[in-house]
């Protein structure tokens, strides 16, 4: 829906819109929670970049996406995942890397995967999906697709030779590719400012002759309304469309770092604008939720949540003689 749509709505329907807008960052969020109380007793394991403070992206941006477009994201991609209808239970599997997981349990939390949901990556490299989703793009372009490739990366992508390739191709091809940079303000532990010396990453996308806004990140529904019109843009064939979220991560850049680098103060400040909480009292405003609603709410989403690592702790590891699948392809002789 438009911000016109939205406003044009019947009552229910726009309440019952704005209640899965809230569904899908309190999953998000709660899921993410409990992903650091299983790092912390070692369930799961390797790298874990959370999420936590930029649901209203995931959540508000694929409300606005079809089915049939790609996404093409970033290790920081649970969110993504979930919100685009990836199963928790699968979710949580490959986070526990078990052979249930959506990747088989190879991936782990960087390298979430799913065919079936045309969700490709989690990719660990900064920067990595970037020419993933110009090639994706230019097959759907030859192939007379009427889809986007929604392609989600950090600003600290912004400062690599492939980001420049890449919306350079693009528009060069006019290829329906939508950049989604998720602008939290720091790469790592390196502040923007400290970085690039044009921090306007929509102005910088705009030197490449894309069409190019930035958007509340924090506010779900800005975030849904800019993304259906940058793709049906791109859809109606205009060439490719770059969208700057800012927005901002509570926890540390992963479960590793220590966070020495801003003041408290500062996410404290970022937290007074919570994505989920100005949507909550949105509805409450708009008589859309009340305490009842909210609190049944939380307790689906626990329970979704419990079925999700009871499934992964029963869930098998990939057996020993597996391990060579997928090194190299598999080949089957004529007659076999």
């Amino acid at each position: 829906m438009t911000t016109a749509d939205l406003a044009a709505a019947a009552p229910t329907d726009r309440a019952e819109h704005h209640y899965e807008l809230l569904r899908q960052m309190l999953r998000i969020r709660r899921f993410e929670e409990r992903c650091v109380q299983l790092y912390s007793a070692t369930k799961i394991r390797g790298f874990l970049h959370l999420y936590i403070g930029e649901e209203a992206v995931a959540a508000g941006a694929m409300a606005a996406l079809t089915p049939a477009d790609a996404i093409v994201s970033t290790y920081r991609e649970h969110g993504h995942a979930l919100a685009r209808g990836i199963a928790m239970h699968s979710v949580m599997a490959e986070m526990y890397g078990k052979a249930t997981g959506c990747s088989r349990g190879r991936g782990g939390s960087m390298h979430l995967f799913d065919a079936a949901t045309r969700f490709y990556g989690g990719n660990a490299i900064v920067g990595g999906g970037l020419p993933l989703a110009v090639g994706l793009a230019l097959a759907d372009q030859m192939a007379d697709r009427p889809v986007v490739t929604a392609c989600f990366f950090g600003d600290g992508a912004v400062a690599e030779g492939e980001f420049h390739e890449c919306l350079n191709l693009a528009a060069l091809w006019h290829l329906p590719v939508l950049f989604c940079c998720e602008n939290n303000l720091y790469a790592m532990g390196t502040r923007i400012d400290r970085a690039h010396a044009v921090t306007n990453l929509a102005a910088r996308a705009a030197a490449y002759g894309l069409s190019a806004v930035d958007v509340d990140g924090m506010d779900v529904l800005a975030v849904e309304t800019q993304t259906r019109a940058a793709a049906e843009f791109v859809r109606a064939g205009h060439g490719p469309y770059f969208l700057e979220f800012r927005t901002y991560r509570y926890r540390a850049h992963s479960m590793y770092d220590p966070d020495r680098y801003r003041e408290k103060a500062e996410i404290a400040q970022w937290q007074q604008h919570d994505p989920i909480d100005a949507l909550v009292r949105r509805m409450r405003g708009d008589a859309e939720l009340d305490d009842d609603a909210l609190a049944r709410l939380d307790a689906e989403i626990a329970a979704e949540i419990d079925a999700a690592v009871q499934a992964a702790e029963e869930a098998p590891l990939e057996p020993i003689e597996d391990l060579t699948r997928f090194v190299y392809a598999e080949s089957r002789s004529h007659d076999g």
